[in-house]
């Protein structure tokens, strides 16, 4: 049993955060042919958090209570993080991009893009073509 270790378990409560931020993503704004590789991704994530909770208690760095009300707490807050950025946030971004600070530190907005992995695959692939390469001797 632990005595010194906080309240609620921050492990579970940020494992929790990002399986509920993750999920949500990948249903609300995954496209839908990625999905399903997506789904994949995401039966890791859920068993994570888990495994996170229950290494927890197991080393004895927390008791159960701890570790459930940091799931609980890592939940509620990757919900409504989630909803924050997507419902009051979002309409932002451009703003926010083309702002001095966003230049400064190259921040972009992707939230119009589906698949930005797809996205900046086939721009790096498109890219290569107009560079030339030099051998170095």
């Amino acid at each position: 049993m632990c005595d010194s270790h906080g309240w609620p378990s921050s492990h579970s409560q940020y494992m929790f955060f990002f399986a509920v931020y993750f999920t949500l993503l990948t249903y609300y704004r995954i496209d839908i042919l990625f999905r399903k590789q997506m789904c994949i991704v995401g039966l890791v994530v859920w068993p994570l958090a888990v495994l996170t909770m229950y290494s927890r208690v197991y080393l004895g760095y927390h008791t159960a209570a701890q570790v459930f009300a940091g799931a609980a707490l890592g939940t509620v807050l990757g919900g409504g993080w989630f909803w924050v950025v997507n419902s009051l946030l979002r309409c932002h971004f451009p703003a926010i991009e083309e702002s001095y600070f966003g230049r400064f530190f190259y921040v972009k907005d992707t939230s119009h893009i589906p698949n930005v992995l797809k996205f900046e695959y086939e721009n790096a692939r498109a890219s290569r073509k107009h560079v030339s390469y030099k051998r170095s001797v």
